[in-house]
């Protein structure tokens, strides 16, 4: 029965893109041809208002094993014969409806990224944004996200790393819900695998959980503003099973290493119609698929229904034929479906049956990106409120009269805070590899088994600053992430990325969009740091307006010893405390400004790429010569809260002085970029200004044995204290 126009509008077709199936097919499609072209067609899937702009960032690098993008993750050589598998994924729009699934199910699906390629995750890393802590429905939100990461992570035995929270009232109907995994895999034939088919005759397997009505239109679901009816759409929302995935990547792990496998891909956004239509679009082969051999949850599941589906913990994988009962028989081992649905063909179409009658017949080029799914060019016009910014004046802002008990408010403040209460729920130590009980450091440092190596990980993106300047504020969130590692002792190697914005149909929203790309493509470009994959997430909007612009960077580097780990805490009294960068006069768009001084709207703080270059080289080369004890890069908070962190660990005081050609504020709570804090031995001071070789430096203090805070000569207490309200601000919150 041929679709109508209006069944197409309602599963999110344009009239035009209508228009172009009938002309791709040559004929009016099916309803369940429709619902696929729906899905496949989706802002989720085809990136149609992005890829324009993603194929200008770098996808280039000598440590690149596959090409960005044309896997299931990114895939980097790190020596000693072993590659690391990485990528991020946002899971947004299911966790502002429904947050435990919403984020355990989007745990499950970027790990499974991971293990489809042949790799064995190590590390979970997230990003998150809420809105305001006084809100009970981000408290709600909140409480539910963290339980599903927690939950998921913990049952699936992979530790959670690293991340980040932030809150501000743009996240309030419409949470960011960004998740990332971390493998390792040796390099080389039957240890990785591609998501290809070919070979006519070879069979198709579904293997895995069972296809249930969970997650139906899902893609569609995430191309599309959050508003008060979303709630309608919960079946959207998958429900994960931990303990189903970890027999899962067992079993995939150990097929692999068969050989037998032709190609293996995650049934993610899409289901079924994404998994058969990428593989074959890629091997340049059709499939013969039987849905109703596809094991389900429910009885008398429709085709579209089936085609639709984003069931968890599902996998789709072509054997070399002969080969099944070596499949079979592992699969059988671990108590995992494993049914044969269908076979390769020598022509390109897919055709899928339901007891034998032919329900939907397309081309499998004609649904993926890169192939006949539309690309268009947005409109974009510098956003409105940028007026407002360039009338921020800082000589506006009286600098107050107790700095002490400014920064009492600003460490209690959500976004500086501890997140202590968020990562205990978190197992990060299963698998022995996380680094952290040897010491706190700027980028989560896991231990790579049967090697000497370490991987430093992270996510970073300050998302007011890429409010303030989309341009500018993406070279921040780069140049973090790759600070973060560097004062960790790694290498930066290579990002993914997870793009959050607006709706791409707003000019100002794309507008955003377009600088934040050119942005990142210069911060990449300038530390070799290529862009493997990721994920572009639109829509994140509700009837008061898009989230901030937040293009969230997860980057891993290499420690090619783990001798070379940096941490960030002080070690001893009477080490000299440095800032390697230059201080200045800069409160803009700090938390200080935004949460204290209750200025919204301000300019990026200062921030220069070639600077920024420089103060990493610097420290990088500090560390390989073992001639600093800690190193902190200064971020939210500016100075003293990087002092604060630098101090807590091992329950230090510090004394420093601030520079009176600075305004006070500035100077102990700015956040201008490219600065890094560092303790030395003082016997070393020669030698270490020496290495400085003309970078911007300023000795601004010591470490203290007493416990004491000292700023200027004037008592601020004792560590001890600062450290209560640092640890519990968050708790408070939430309970109150």
């Amino acid at each position: 029965m041929q679709a109508t126009l209006e069944q197409a509008k309602k599963l999110g077709l344009r009239e035009e893109e209508f228009e172009k199936i009938k002309q791709v097919l040559g004929r009016t499609p099916n309803f369940n041809e429709t619902a696929m072209y729906s899905v496949m067609w989706s802002e989720h899937c085809s990136y149609k208002n992005s890829i324009k702009w993603l194929k200008t960032l770098p996808r280039d690098g000598e440590r690149l094993l596959v090409k960005a993008g044309e896997e299931n993750a990114g895939l980097v050589d790190i020596g000693d014969g072993l590659g690391c598998v990485f990528k991020i994924e946002s899971h947004n729009h299911p966790s502002a409806i429904e947050p435990f699934q919403g984020a355990a199910t989007g745990v499950g699906g970027i790990h499974r990224d991971i293990f489809t390629m042949g790799a064995f995750p190590i590390a979970s890393l997230n990003s998150l944004r809420f809105g305001k802590m006084d809100n009970p429905k981000t408290k709600h939100l909140l409480k539910g996200v963290v339980k599903g990461i927690g939950h998921y992570g913990n049952c699936f035995g992979v530790p959670t790393v690293a991340g980040e929270v932030y809150f501000e009232s743009c996240y309030q109907t419409n949470p960011l819900v960004n998740a990332m995994s971390v493998g390792v895999v040796k390099v080389g034939v039957g240890e990785t695998v591609s998501a290809t088919s070919h070979g006519a005759g070879n069979p198709v397997f579904i293997v895995g959980a069972s296809t249930g009505k969970d997650g139906i239109g899902g893609a569609s679901f995430a191309s599309a503003d959050i508003n008060e009816n979303s709630a309608e759409q919960l079946p959207a929302v998958q429900v994960g099973d931990p303990f189903e995935e970890k027999k899962l990547l067992e079993a995939c792990l150990e097929t692999i290493k068969t050989g037998a496998i032709i190609g293996m891909q995650d049934m993610g956004a899409a289901g079924i119609t994404c998994s058969t239509s990428e593989m074959s679009a890629k091997g340049e082969h059709g499939m013969i698929i039987h849905l109703d051999k596809v094991p389900t949850r429910q009885n008398n599941m429709k085709p579209w229904e089936m085609l639709l589906s984003e069931s968890q913990e599902r996998m789709l994988i072509v054997v070399e034929k002969g080969r099944e009962a070596d499949i079979q028989k592992i699969f059988d081992k671990w108590d995992i479906h494993c049914v044969q649905i269908g076979e390769v063909t020598k022509d390109t179409n897919l055709k899928y049956y339901m007891h034998d009658e032919l329900v939907a017949d397309v081309p499998a080029e004609s649904l993926v990106l890169g192939g006949g799914a539309p690309i268009y060019e947005r409109e974009y016009s510098e956003p409105k409120y940028f007026a407002e910014i360039k009338k921020f004046n800082a000589a506006d802002i009286a600098v107050p009269a107790d700095l002490k008990e400014v920064a009492y408010q600003l460490i209690q403040l959500p976004n500086i805070a501890s997140k202590r209460w968020v990562y205990e729920q978190y197992d990060s130590m299963v698998g022995t590899g996380n680094t952290h009980t040897n010491g706190p450091s700027d980028a989560a440092v896991v231990r790579v088994h049967d090697s000497k190596k370490g991987l430093a990980v992270t996510t970073d993106c300050n998302s007011r600053y890429v409010f303030a300047d989309p341009y500018k504020g993406a070279m921040i969130a780069v140049s973090e992430a790759a600070r973060n590692i560097v004062c960790s002792g790694g290498t930066p190697v290579a990002i993914t990325n997870c793009l959050n914005f607006g709706n791409p149909y707003n000019p100002e929203v794309y507008y955003q969009f377009v600088h934040a790309i050119k942005g990142m493509g210069a911060a990449c470009t300038k530390f070799n740091t290529p862009v493997t994959g990721g994920n572009v997430s639109f829509y994140n909007q509700s009837e008061d307006g898009p989230v901030y612009p937040t293009p969230t960077i997860g980057m891993v580097g290499v420690l090619d010893s783990m001798d070379q780990k940096m941490t960030l805490d002080f070690k001893h009294a009477g080490d000299l405390i440095y800032v390697i960068g230059e201080n200045r006069n800069d409160i803009n768009c700090s938390e200080y400004l935004h949460h204290i001084c209750g200025v919204t709207h301000s300019p990026a703080p200062h921030f220069e790429l070639e600077e920024e270059a420089k103060v990493q080289d610097t420290v990088m080369r500090l560390i390989s010569e073992k001639l600093i004890n800690s190193a902190h890069d200064i971020s939210e908070g500016g100075v003293f809260a990087c002092l604060l962190e630098s101090a807590m660990p091992n329950g230090l005081g510090f004394s420093i002085h601030t520079d009176k050609k600075i305004r006070k504020d500035a100077f102990l709570f700015g956040e201008g970029q490219s600065r890094v804090i560092v303790s030395i031995n003082p016997t070393l001071h020669s030698m270490f200004e020496a290495e400085l070789k003309g970078a911007p430096f300023t000795k601004i203090g010591k470490v203290n044995a007493n416990k004491e805070i000292c700023i200027d000569d004037e008592g601020w207490g004792y560590i001890s204290d600062w450290k209560e309200a640092y640890d519990t601000s968050l708790e408070k919150l939430l309970n109150s």
